[in-house]
């Protein structure tokens, strides 16, 4: 694996295991509102751009049911209070940051998670290694717009030169694509690897200690 001086990570499917706590909040909501439940393998496909397009995805009619905002509020509210009911790094997670913070490599997040779930998730789990967390405010395009990558190496006084992206899905290739960065796909995440195939993607990592580089 290459050495890179920047790395900047997805959240959701790439260091945390967020698919449960995200899929009770999707059913809190649609049990409020008497729509049909979702199983996790479902909201699994619903994922990636942001929590907007994931009730979109969820709820009949999408945006233009009349009970989307009330939904999305439900669900925001319900996610903020559980996010970390059971979300947990992924194996390996812990080890390859802290490797990466001791050889002095800037280390950040961008997402398209809610900027106040996104930084409350951060510095549980990451507060040691990681100081950048860019998520969706609304003042900045989401991904895969490359904005939040930009602010993130604005943030993190880095160039592009010697900087990868490192993600699960789609979202991500696009995402780096768009940056102009080098981009890594995971393949433990919330896509598998024919369908990161398919949408361009080309280095692919099993394990988290193989980004490390001479792995």
């Amino acid at each position: 694996m290459k050495d890179y001086d920047t790395y900047i990570f997805d959240l959701d499917g790439t260091l945390l295991d967020t698919l449960g706590d995200l899929t009770a909040s999707v059913n809190h909501a649609m049990a409020i509102f008497g729509l049909p439940q979702h199983t996790q393998e479902e909201v699994r496909r619903m994922v990636g751009n942001g929590i907007g397009k994931l009730i979109e995805r969820a709820i009949p009619a999408g945006k233009d049911n009349p009970q989307f905002g009330s939904i999305l509020s439900t669900f925001t509210a319900h996610y903020l209070a559980h996010s970390m009911d059971r979300t947990r790094p992924y194996d390996g997670i812990t080890t390859l940051l802290s490797a990466l913070h001791k050889q002095g490599k800037r280390l950040a997040i961008v997402s398209n998670k809610q900027q106040a779930a996104t930084t409350k998730l951060c510095r549980h789990f990451f507060n040691e290694t990681i100081s950048v967390a860019i998520g969706e405010s609304g003042n900045v395009r989401r991904k895969p717009a490359p904005d939040t990558v930009d602010e993130a190496l604005r943030q993190l006084g880095a160039s592009k030169d010697g900087a990868v992206y490192i993600g699960d899905s789609e979202v991500d290739i696009a995402t780096a694509r768009a940056a102009g960065l080098s981009c890594i796909s995971v393949l433990w995440g919330f896509r598998d690897r024919q369908f990161l195939i398919q949408h361009g993607a080309t280095c692919f990592v099993s394990r988290p200690e193989e980004i490390l580089a001479g792995n």
